[in-house]
């Protein structure tokens, strides 16, 4: 792909797009959070399907998987259970990822479901399909690779590493795998990159906020008031929870909410840092999140499936 295609690519789409979602959905809470969102924007996101990445996460004090095999079943459960309170089948509509990371950046992890339905639904269409990645890249890069036609079909838009001005990109979804990450940066894919730390860090909510904007209307939005409140990790005072993933859904519905600048695509390093070269094709970095914005529009869209 050329430059200039690639940044005609790049500009914020036009209408209703077609979208997949790959998500390691019980890894944490936020995910939970993009699927909803998405799922009730259908005049801006024609949600096609949504795949179930993998993770590996041991930490205290209680260990969401106990490998990347079993972090994706996880979420492919997790996936389902979302679709459920919300009166949707998951019927074709969820697929399994990956069950290991990428070897090497050169070389895609086994196939999956969740991989060849990408590459069939890509070249199904002369219309861009969206890919909307919230967890390890593990499956858009293995797709990528295994057919790198489809570059020329798809826009990534993925959260992962943190902002080029932190000291490290030491971050869960990047640092899951790295030789993955390295595949996306290097493929020329046509990239939205929205980092974690510096941006969609901004996305706070709470459990009192939650309790006021959602709770007592309706069984997804009382699902999502009690991963926040039961959440682990949660402190008894002065507390609040990044929601990092709906940072994607923002910029699929108003660019404006999530802005973004064109940049070199960086080069992972197997220390948690990046490396720059001005010779590397052009990418679109978010560095800022309209915070109210986006959560306006969640909780707006979920008030009204009670209406």
């Amino acid at each position: 792909m050329d430059e200039m295609t690639r940044i005609a690519k790049l500009q914020p789409p036009e209408g209703r797009v077609r979208l997949v979602i790959d998500t390691d959905t019980y890894n944490e809470i936020d995910d939970q959070f993009a699927i909803v969102h998405a799922l009730l924007s259908p005049d801006r996101l024609d949600v096609e399907a949504i795949y179930a990445a993998p993770f590996f996460a041991e930490r205290a004090p209680k260990p969401r998987s106990t490998g990347p095999g079993d972090g994706m079943e996880k979420s492919y459960d997790e996936i389902v259970r979302v679709l459920g309170l919300m009166g949707r089948s998951a019927d074709g509509r969820v697929y399994r990822g990956s069950t290991e990371y990428l070897p090497d950046d050169a070389t895609p992890a086994p196939t999956s479901d969740a991989v060849e339905d990408l590459i069939a639904r890509a070249r199904s269409s002369e219309e861009t399909l969206y890919v909307m990645a919230i967890g390890a890249i593990t499956n858009v890069a293995s797709a990528i690779l295994a057919a790198p036609d489809i570059v020329d079909r798809i826009v990534v838009v993925w959260l992962g590493s943190h902002a080029s001005w932190w000291p490290h990109t030491k971050e869960f979804n990047h640092f899951q795998d790295v030789p993955g990450v390295r595949a996306l940066f290097g493929s020329g894919v046509p990239l939205i990159h929205i980092p974690c730390m510096g941006v969609a860090s901004h996305l706070l909510t709470s459990p009192a906020e939650m309790r006021d904007q959602v709770a007592g209307r309706t069984a997804i939005g009382d699902y999502l008031v009690e991963l926040v409140e039961t959440y682990e990790y949660r402190r008894e005072h002065a507390w609040s929870k990044v929601i990092w993933d709906i940072a994607c859904v923002g910029w699929l519905l108003d660019p404006k909410w999530v802005p973004t600048q064109l940049t070199h695509a960086p080069i992972a390093q197997d220390d948690g840092t990046f490396s720059y070269s001005k010779r590397r094709h052009l990418i679109q970095q978010a560095y800022f999140v309209v915070r109210d914005a986006v959560y306006g529009d969640l909780f707006g869209k979920l008030r009204e499936m009670d209406s």
